[in-house]
């Protein structure tokens, strides 16, 4: 029960754990524990939306995909250039210590390697999950979003996840509670 204990609170980590790439966006702030959970959202929108794949497994990769960063911390684009991580050590590390290490170590194995159906929806989750947090800084007025964008869509890989993106970047990110219905803004109920 220790090491369950153990592996409790080094997920808890991730929600003290930045996402980095914000700095370099310039406006923004999230926890890696935020992104996973958004990414495991949109993992599980885009599991029930293809309708053929297992949704558990996209949604256990999605929670999982990160895990290694409450070891070796949130990597940007910038960093990947310079600092070589051994996240198979991280990974390791962990799993010896689980009673379901083989799962979790089989699971971060999957969505690396990207051959199945479900490790490309979970990897697309984690791009739309960028998409979501860059048309959100973009509605706010951070011209850098648009630049961002072309790059993070083109690590799309299935068909739902592009047109998906396109529809994010063309919804406006505050009008899913602003509806038109003007009395409930101006009175605060239906008359």
């Amino acid at each position: 029960m220790k090491n369950i204990a153990n592996f409790l609170f080094e997920v808890g980590m991730l929600k003290r754990t930045p996402r980095t790439g914000f700095q370099f966006l310039g406006s923004g702030a999230e926890s890696v524990a935020e992104h996973s959970f958004r990414t495991a959202m949109i993992g599980y929108t885009l599991a029930q939306m293809d309708g053929k794949v297992d949704v558990s497994r996209v949604l256990q990769m999605c929670l999982f995909h990160d895990i290694p960063e409450a070891r070796i911390g949130d990597l940007n684009y910038v960093n990947k250039k310079y600092v070589n991580v051994d996240e198979n050590k991280a990974i390791d590390d962990l799993a010896v210590q689980l009673p379901f290490g083989d799962d979790y170590r089989a699971t971060l194995h999957e969505f690396n390697v990207r051959e199945t159906r479900e490790a490309q929806l979970a990897h697309d989750a984690d791009q739309l999950e960028m998409v979501l947090s860059l048309k959100e800084r973009k509605d706010l007025g951070n011209r850098n979003a648009d630049e961002w964008y072309p790059f993070s869509k083109l690590r799309l890989k299935t068909e739902i996840a592009k047109e998906l993106a396109e529809t994010i970047w063309e919804t406006d990110s505050s009008k899913w509670w602003f509806d038109d219905n003007h009395n409930w803004w101006v009175n605060g109920r239906n008359e």
